[in-house]
């Protein structure tokens, strides 16, 4: 068997040198320096490795071998940490790391290089030179264990998972809401009343609930076994306790924290809870001292994440004892932020000096910037990218972990119908590729204040291991990608045969991952100026395509795709890709065109920079959203009207006009509230040919795609204005309250 280094994530560097490579085989040793018990940890793994993947069985030595050997050290002389060199000649192979992480990655790249085969195979390495580095110091992925935790077993298992790819930062979110998982002595209440619920919601809000009670926590010295465990793999275990929201399981257990005094009890269903700790009572930064005491005897990480996001200031409006410490504090609203805000900031900081007094850094998500900034923390940029380049503008390290891209509980696919139960969202694994997380906005100074990447997934609808891996993997392998890789080097269509590659040893090790990347994908690109899409279908591994524009089922008797479609009126494509006898999932879509398709359109207000995507062409491309909100079908609108004008270049009869919308209201996405049609000659007079109210969406409202039709005598015009109104403000019934709705808008069809 042949070794192939193209791996994930890629090296920086590699070059094939003369000479012929190195044959591993059974009387192969694994040399490690003399009395390094870490590299001869590093050296056990190899032995595991190769045994796994290859079936040979290697001795790990500290005896000098000068030929048939691996030789690991780690005297490589370069400045940037967790670096190495792999060189391999036909005597032996080196991997020489800046340190004894980077020798730990060599190995991970030697390993992954090895094809999977398990059968006692040799396996000749081509001779080359690796010269490698990664990207960003901090290398994340989060898992969350508050909503649904998981077993002592399962957590080694993914810092594995996170291992295998590169990561050296596992963000383990410990508390929240719905359970608080981690063991604090000195609050023993916690674990036994705020890690037990009484009963789960079923699906999102629905309003029902299991009936079952749910709890678990991990001891202090089930913690301890994991933070020895990530480390032997170079892995720091960085823990969550998010305050001073997300707190009712600790108010569950000590309603003296809270402004009302309770009675609480721990979340039972998912979102944003107006209880929060009481911050004008003195007793919560005692326990908030009692707690982080105890948390970095048991995690000796330089960070400790405290959350700061999603807390309600509802209380702390009404509350005696929060106005008195705003007076006491002087603190004032200014025209960016309340005098509550401030009340936040004020504890966030508290925590934070506490926790440099024990030599730790905070990080906390990016609302810790609404208020004012603790003086050293380390900003999570989760809603956005813009949190994070305020902070790197005022000089704040930075974490980029966007929705957008970095949310592994989203789906992965928009054939939903398929697929585990989720939050929604959409976030496939070439959308996970494609993220630059450090924005082109900010200077050369200010960009090395984004010091890491990280992937979150949160587990409201992650009930099984099995899931969590789906989830993961192999969107992890993109991440990986963005984290360690150069960006000149990153290119999606040469990650996919790698990426398939390494679905092998995923396979090998017995990991449960998602496959939705061997289907077929398709790039689609209209063009107003010709009135035309191209569609181009390709495969990941170039798998001969099939197609038919009929909607009539596609074999291998079909048409061959073997350049971009060009259409300009309706059709319904269908296609398969054949790997031998074997027939790929099928590929489906529909465009249909009407009077509106590929005609030029103007939004009189912008959409959110997070839901803008391709623009406003996506609502006059003959193509129906079928995915989700941010599927990047749809447009979405922040508390804006959508106000569009279509040109439908000479007056043309017209007597319905379609408007696709979206409704989501756990997710804030709410339904138009009223919807009007204009028409012109000119574009300059309109008359207004519709007009209905529609009502604001109430919390029995489900999830679903809603046309607004407007239907009038027919009439002719050159422009068609199109008015959907945005909710505004979000209900009281909603856990958002008063905060602004998304309105989510498609196609547009004229007839």
């Amino acid at each position: 068997m042949n070794a192939d280094y193209e791996v994930v994530p890629l090296p920086q560097s590699i070059v094939k040198t003369d000479g012929e490579g190195f044959i591993l085989k059974g009387s192969t040793k694994i040399y490690y320096p003399k009395e390094n018990d870490v590299q001869k940890q590093t050296a056990e793994f190899l032995a595991e490795y190769i045994k796994l993947s290859t079936g040979l069985t290697l001795a790990v030595t500290d005896q000098d071998v000068s030929d048939n050997v691996i030789i690991l050290k780690a005297d490589y002389k370069v400045e940037k940490p967790e670096s190495y060199n792999l060189i391999v000649d036909s005597k032996q192979i080196i991997i020489n790391g800046s340190d004894e992480a980077g020798t730990f990655y060599g190995v991970q790249t030697l390993r992954k290089s090895m094809p999977v085969d398990g059968t006692n195979k040799e396996v000749v390495f081509p001779a080359v030179s690796i010269e490698d580095f990664p990207r960003f110091g901090y290398r994340g992925m989060m898992l969350d264990v508050a909503r649904h935790t998981k077993s002592l077993e399962f957590i080694k298992k993914y810092i594995d998972i996170l291992a295998l790819h590169n990561i050296n930062k596992f963000h383990w979110h410990l508390t929240d809401d719905q359970g608080w998982r981690i063991e604090i002595k000195k609050y023993p209440e916690l674990t036994k009343i705020g890690s037990q619920r009484a009963q789960t919601v079923i699906k999102k809000n629905s309003g029902e609930f299991d009936g079952k009670p749910y709890g678990g926590f991990f001891t202090q010295e089930e913690a301890k076994e994991v933070v020895e465990y990530a480390k032997k793999r170079f892995i720091t275990v960085i823990p969550e306790v998010d305050l001073p929201g997300h707190m009712l399981a600790a108010l569950a257990a000590y309603p003296n924290l809270g402004c009302t005094g309770g009675p609480y009890k721990v979340g039972e269903q998912w979102g944003v809870f107006d209880d929060v700790l009481c911050a004008g009572n003195e007793d919560i930064y005692t326990f908030l001292e009692g707690v982080f005491s105890e948390i970095v005897e048991i995690f000796p990480s330089e960070y400790v994440h405290i959350g700061g996001d999603e807390s309600p200031k509802t209380r702390w409006k009404v509350c005696p004892k929060c106005q008195a410490k705003i007076k006491e504090l002087k603190l004032t609203s200014d025209a960016k932020h309340s005098k509550e805000d401030k009340l936040q900031s004020y504890v966030m900081t508290y925590v934070e000096k506490f926790l440099n007094s024990k030599g730790r850094r905070i990080i906390g998500w990016d609302e810790i910037l609404e208020g004012g900034l603790a003086p050293d923390a380390t900003v999570m940029s989760w809603r956005g990218m813009s949190g994070g380049i305020e902070a790197a503008k005022l000089h704040h390290d930075v974490i980029m972990t966007p929705t957008s891209n970095l949310y592994f509980d989203y789906y992965q696919t928009t054939d939903i119908q398929n697929e585990p139960f989720g939050i929604g969202g959409y976030v496939p694994v070439q959308k996970v590729y494609e993220l630059e997380p450090v924005p082109s906005e900010l200077t050369k100074e200010e960009q090395k204040y984004i010091i890491g990447v990280q992937a979150n997934l949160w587990c409201e609808y992650v009930v099984t291991p099995e899931h969590a891996e789906y989830m993961t993997m192999p969107r992890i392998a993109a991440l990986s990608e963005i984290q360690w890789t150069m960006p000149e080097k990153k290119n999606y269509e040469k990650f996919l045969p790698r990426l398939t590659k390494l679905m092998d040893l995923y396979q090998r090790l017995g990991y449960n991952y998602a496959t939705h990347i061997t289907a077929i994908a398709s790039q689609i690109e209209p063009d107003i100026s010709s009135g035309t899409i191209k569609i181009s279908l390709f495969t990941y591994d170039n798998a001969p395509i099939y197609y038919t524009l009929d909607g009539s089922e596609p074999t291998d008797k079909s048409v061959k795709y073997e350049q971009p479609l060009s259409i300009d009126s309706s059709v319904y494509l269908r296609a398969v890709a054949y790997r031998g006898s074997e027939k790929s999932k099928e590929y489906d879509n529909k465009f249909d065109f009407n009077k509106a398709t590929l005609k030029e359109i103007k939004l009189e207000n912008s959409p959110h920079k997070n839901y803008t995507f391709k623009g406003p062409v996506l609502l006059v491309d003959g193509k129906r959203a079928v995915g989700g909100f941010a599927s990047g079908e749809w447009i979405g609108f922040e508390g804006n009207d959508f106000v569009a004008t279509i040109d439908l270049k000479e007056a043309t009869d017209i007597s319905k006009v379609i408007t696709g919308t979206y409704e989501e209201p756990m997710s804030w996405v709410f339904g138009a509230t009223e919807y009007t049609v204009a028409i012109s000659e000119d574009g300059k007079i309109y008359k207004q040919v519709y007009d209905k109210k529609i009502p604001v969406l109430d919390k029995n409202s489900a999830i679903r795609t809603v046309d607004l039709v407007a239907e009038f005598p027919t009439t002719k015009a050159r422009f068609v204005k199109v008015i959907a109104k945005n909710t505004g403000k979000i209900p009281d019934w909603h856990e958002g309250k008063g905060s602004l709705a998304y309105l989510f808008v498609d196609e547009i069809i004229i007839e």
